[in-house]
């Protein structure tokens, strides 16, 4: 269809940026969003000349409650048909829950969890018309990971988001709707640097931090296949296996070293 197209949140850098390309790469049409218009404007410049795909974007911040709306209208004037969304956008408060303000953590849910569901309930209806499309919401390992002592929210958000994903398969897999909660693990971009965490990051070992691009590649490939639950890389897939099933006294022992910051005793 060449009025169909995929919509990818958080699109400017990171894993947002990636899926960008590789889903132009595959011949989608794209409309990109996030909140630098500049950078925006530079990706859409870049796919349309790498790809010969048509690509589109909408500068918004989604903890604006108004964002999604504005994000939807957006693609019913231009008379683009939302075929894969992609929920991508997100970040980490690094401040502790007690010292953050309750502004800041609203801001938060909305961006990682509000959003999402707006979007989703936004778009699914003429999905359902269609009989056809897939959601792809970018969670976290995190989502299966015991609490954590910083980024009080993320995890629990991320497991909602989890758990989310699996109601929107429940309702429409039998109308030809998939969604995708794809779960990856430490991946190298701008969200470490930006939500006041590189610290953590950088004493990370490296054989457990992977690139965007691969983490993208492997999210769009089991979106496509509609996976329901998706952890990309061996290595990760293996960690959730032993979160799963390792008892979390023995797990705690392991932690320090593979996650350093998130389970230090305050």
């Amino acid at each position: 269809m060449n009025d169909s197209y995929a919509l990818v949140t958080g699109s400017s850098s990171g894993i947002g940026l990636e899926i960008a390309n590789c889903l132009a790469q595959k011949g989608y049409n794209l409309v990109l969003t996030a909140r630098r218009e500049n950078k925006l404007k530079e990706l859409t410049n870049e796919l349309i000349t790498n790809y010969k795909v048509k690509v589109d974007y909408i500068s918004c911040d989604l903890s604006d409650p108004k964002s999604p709306n504005k994000i939807f209208d957006f693609c019913e004037s231009k008379g683009y048909f939302i075929d894969l969304l992609v929920n991508n956008a997100g970040y980490a408060i690094p401040s502790t829950f007690e010292s953050t303000s309750m502004e800041d953590e609203e801001k938060f849910i909305r961006v990682l969890g509000i959003s999402v569901i707006a979007l989703s309930k936004f778009f699914i209806p003429k999905m359902i018309k269609n009989k056809h499309g897939k959601i792809m919401i970018v969670s976290s390992v995190a989502a299966f990971a015991p609490p954590s002592s910083i980024q009080t929210l993320y995890g629990p958000i991320k497991t909602f988001m989890n758990r989310f994903s699996e109601s929107i398969n429940i309702n429409y897999n039998h109308i030809g709707i998939t969604s995708t909660a794809v779960c990856p693990g430490y991946t190298i971009t701008e969200f470490h640097s930006s939500s006041g965490v590189q610290d953590e990051m950088d004493r990370v070992p490296s054989f457990l931090k992977k690139s965007a691009k691969r983490i993208a590649k492997e999210a769009v490939e089991a979106t496509l296949k509609g996976k329901q639950v998706y952890v990309p890389t061996k290595t990760y897939k293996l960690i959730v296996f032993l979160i799963k099933t390792v008892p979390q006294s023995i797990f705690s022992l392991l932690s320090s070293g593979l996650a350093p910051g998130r389970y230090d005793k305050k």
